[in-house]
């Protein structure tokens, strides 16, 4: 299920550099924050009504954000169900979960590696589009 905040930043920076003092810039960031928090929600309660779960687990640096965890278990408990937040010295350095990953598939590879002249980095890749070789499953 794919979320998009495309547009929500730009209108926070608009107000912000439109001068009107009307709104603080901790009331515009803890607005945006609570939106944003409101879309992971509901995509997570539609995502375990897909799939039948139960069960969430909250990873990533956001994943450290105690009122996203607050909103999350909220949610889940109206459902009966349980959250779980991994421990924040697991959720804040994914270089060494991207740098892990690229081993793995160095590792695999029939062919060899890929000469750096050669690598590129694309910044919205799917997760769901990579071609994972390192596994048999």
């Amino acid at each position: 299920m794919d979320v998009s905040f495309s547009g929500l930043l730009t209108s926070i920076e608009g107000l912000i550099d439109s001068g009107d003092n009307k709104y603080s810039p901790e009331d515009l960031c803890f607005s945006l924050q609570e939106t944003v928090f409101a879309m992971l929600i509901e995509t997570t309660e539609r995502a375990m009504a897909h799939c039948g779960t139960s069960q969430v687990l909250i990873v990533g640096g956001v994943g450290c954000n105690e009122r996203l965890q607050e909103m999350m278990g909220e949610m889940v408990k109206q459902r009966g169900g349980s959250v779980c937040a991994m421990d924040d010295r697991y959720c804040i350095d994914n270089g060494a979960m991207i740098a892990w990953t690229g081993l793995l598939a160095l590792k695999s590879s029939e062919k060899g590696s890929v000469p750096i002249e050669q690598t590129t980095c694309t910044q919205r890749y799917r997760t769901d589009e990579v071609d994972v070789t390192w596994r048999s499953d």
